[in-house]
């Protein structure tokens, strides 16, 4: 069994993406792989969603974390009241996460490490990102360029899962606000 990095956009997404990231992540778990990915909105969540369809103990996922759920959710909730996201986006991947941990805790690698902050939420992302390409065989990118975004996150994992010289599958996508 291979396990398969999925990484892409948090900020938007459109239907088109959706049905690439669902069709990828359906052929990964078809075959009998597994993925990997991040726990956030939008492609993570969306992968997250199509894998269960296929493994509902969650045997073959794995999602890495940035911080605990705990400070996770808080962050999630945060944003919400803030209106960065929606409240039913914010509820939702709680919802699933939490779920996912119930299901199979293994599946769900909370970052033990509580010191997740504003200040430096962008370097605690970026070494989730690390350790998503730590046990990747290949990688499927989903990179979605916005006015506001783009794609670094994405682009970083890019760039790591290169450097580690495993299989990368790029998709680039461009979205108006």
């Amino acid at each position: 069994m291979k396990w398969v990095g999925i990484s892409g956009g948090w900020r938007k997404i459109n239907t088109e993406i959706e049905n690439a990231v669902r069709s990828a992540v359906s052929s990964i778990m078809m075959r009998g792989d597994g993925i990997v990915s991040g726990g956030a909105l939008n492609v993570d969540y969306i992968s997250l969603d199509e894998a269960l369809k296929f493994d509902s103990k969650a045997k073959r996922i794995k999602i890495f974390l940035p911080t605990t759920l705990e400070k996770y959710v808080k962050h999630f909730r945060k944003h919400a009241r803030l209106g960065d996201i929606s409240l039913k986006q914010a509820e939702d991947l709680i919802e699933q996460l939490t779920d996912l941990k119930a299901t199979n805790p293994e599946a769900l690698i909370e970052n033990q490490d509580t010191d997740f902050t504003e200040e430096n939420k962008k370097e605690k992302y970026y070494e989730r990102n690390s350790k998503v390409v730590g046990v990747s065989d290949e990688l499927v990118s989903f990179r979605i360029h916005t006015n506001v975004s783009e794609g670094l996150g994405t682009a970083d994992t890019v760039e790591k899962a290169k450097k580690k010289g495993i299989p990368v599958y790029e998709n680039d996508y461009i979205l108006k606000d």
